[in-house]
């Protein structure tokens, strides 16, 4: 068994799928490996994905330390952006991985 945040994983598998599975937090981890992006610009950059379902995967990724969220206050309008933490870059070997194969498939397939 594995533990992560107060959660247990069967296996180290389940846990990296468990903090990166699903449909779109990888595809938010692969915008933000160039760097910091504001809450519209990641909207832009995946139009297919809901406000709601984007909020939740953000706050889920920001929970499990993959990404960080900075306000900004001081004037109007409210500024957030997201960043990849420390703990969030080591994913971008596995990240690009994951975008090489694709390109792989649909090329071969």
């Amino acid at each position: 068994m594995h533990k992560f945040k107060g959660k247990e994983y069967p296996c180290c598998t389940s846990l990296t799928m468990g903090i990166i599975g699903g449909k779109w937090k990888t595809v938010i981890l692969y915008h933000l490996m160039e760097g910091t992006l504001r809450y519209n610009e990641l909207r832009k950059e995946i139009p297919s994905v809901t406000e709601r379902t984007l909020s939740l995967q953000l706050k889920n990724l920001e929970t499990d330390g993959v990404i960080k969220r900075k306000v900004y206050t001081s004037k109007p309008p409210l500024k957030v952006e997201y960043s990849l933490t420390e703990f969030g870059k080591t994913l971008i070997p596995l990240i690009k991985s994951i975008a090489d194969w694709g390109d792989y498939a649909v090329k071969n397939h």
